[in-house]
């Protein structure tokens, strides 16, 4: 065997742990502190995404070696029932076996070519077969992707600039979608992180989530969380999403729906087939991957076919569609059935019970809304009231939150390091899984409110 050129991270202890340099499970150095401490010095912040650096929660992050089915196991050997679930991309469980067959087998013939698959166009056509409205699919790498490409498309197809998303709702890493919330349509945005110049943003207006707003004939898109999923878990009110498609139809906009998270978890049609409202443009991510990185813009063919190389519309990738993430997002489609999702429903909906009456039964203050599969957590004093928008949400007892997540953590649960993502339950997520989640609920509830 020719010798590794890439170091073990400690010679000695690398070997008799059986560690290899290039697949490494820091088998060697069992120590999630000191790797993260090796991570902050080589990464920024130590994290390549940043709600992983568990700012907002205190502490330092667990640093994964392995996963299996409903938990991750760090590099100290300990293990976690997680609710991450990779922010929704995992949904039949980590390491199951349908995935990594596919992906062995796929990685077997070859990681990349820079040519069409076969693949490729069988997961657009299981895409476009489960999604009516999307009679034209394009695969690319990433919900950021998707969703600026859905936005130039939208400005190619009308000829207009102007966007319109709304406030807490969050569309990837996209500069003209990076805006701060505002307070009503008549705003326009400003940037919401530096390095994103006032020109990227001038054409993109913010306005309150659940709201629809008054659009005019200079407006290119409508691009919305139909559930919303960044702000906690905040269902579309009656009438928002149709709403939307009437005024989107009157000013001839184009209605986007971002369905990276929701999209094949809420149902095999993802929200629009919940809520029967058709987009022009949908954006997916997450599930469509199998765990594997992936993105994809659908809609109709008029549209989509204004895309390069048919239209004046440029997009392209060199790992678009690759052969690794489309093995593995067929194989994941595969599973998902009718059955499957009666089953989430019903998962989604036992353990936001149970979560609320541990919560309920140590006088600690959260409420669980359910959208279909998905799960949200508002805490604090404020946790009663429904929330409909951004501003309901920003009243979540963020300080309850973080000593409820740690809570949870030491005892083996491990959430979201932050008060605004969604709970992911998944089809490993067994009843003996979720009682045993809700055991340590109930302890973790009464060491936060003991903690106050």
């Amino acid at each position: 065997m020719t010798p590794s050129t890439i170091p073990l991270c400690d010679p000695e202890a690398c070997v008799a742990a059986g560690c290899s340099p290039t697949v490494c499970t820091g088998a060697g150095v069992p120590s999630n502190h000191t790797m993260f401490a090796r991570s902050k010095a080589v990464i920024p912040g130590g994290v390549n995404s940043s709600i992983r650096a568990f700012r907002s929660v205190g502490g330092e992050p667990y640093v994964v070696a392995r996963a299996e089915g409903a938990t991750v196991t760090d590099v100290e050997g300990t293990t976690y029932f997680d609710l991450v679930q990779s922010y929704g991309a995992v949904i039949l469980g980590h390491a199951h076996p349908a995935i990594t067959a596919a992906v062995s087998a796929a990685a077997a013939d070859g990681t990349s070519y820079g040519a069409p698959t076969p693949r490729e166009m069988k997961l657009a056509e299981e895409m476009s077969a489960r999604v009516p409205s999307c009679e034209r699919v394009r695969l690319m790498n990433s919900g950021t992707e998707a969703t600026s490409t859905a936005t130039r498309l939208a400005r190619g197809v009308t000829g207009r600039d102007r966007i319109v998303t709304f406030a807490g709702n969050f569309h990837g890493a996209t500069d003209a979608l990076l805006v701060a919330g505002g307070s009503g349509i008549a705003t326009l945005g400003l940037p919401g992180t530096a390095g994103v110049p006032n020109a990227s943003v001038a054409e993109t207006m913010v306005a309150p989530y659940n709201v629809v707003p008054e659009l005019t004939d200079q407006i290119a898109a409508v691009i919305v969380e139909p559930v919303a999923a960044n702000m906690g878990v905040v269902a579309p009110v009656p009438g928002f999403l149709e709403g939307l498609r009437a005024e989107c139809d009157r000013v001839g906009a184009l209605l986007i729906f971002d369905e990276v998270i929701t999209g094949f978890r809420l149902a095999p049609g993802g929200a629009q087939q919940r809520y029967d409202i058709v987009p022009d443009i949908t954006c997916f991510g997450k599930v469509i991957g199998g765990g594997l990185p992936i993105g994809s813009i659908g809609g109709r063919a008029d549209i989509m076919e204004n895309l390069s190389p048919l239209g004046k519309v440029f997009h392209a990738g060199t790992l678009s569609g690759n052969p690794l993430a489309t093995a593995a997002g067929l194989a994941a489609l595969d599973l998902l059935t009718d059955e499957a999702y009666i089953e989430l429903l019903a998962r989604a909906r036992r353990l936001a019970a149970l979560l609320r009456d541990a919560c309920a039964s140590a006088g600690f203050p959260a409420r669980f809304p359910v959208v279909g599969t998905l799960i949200g957590m508002v805490c604090g004093d404020e946790a009663a009231n429904p929330v409909e928008n951004f501003d309901d949400a920003r009243t979540t007892d963020e300080a309850a939150y973080a000593r409820f997540f740690q809570a949870m953590l030491a005892e083996g649960v491990a959430m979201a390091p932050g008060a605004y993502e969604a709970i992911f339950v998944g089809l490993a997520h067994t009843d003996d899984v979720i009682d045993r989640i809700a055991d340590a609920a109930s302890r973790a509830a009464a060491l936060a409110v003991h903690t106050a």
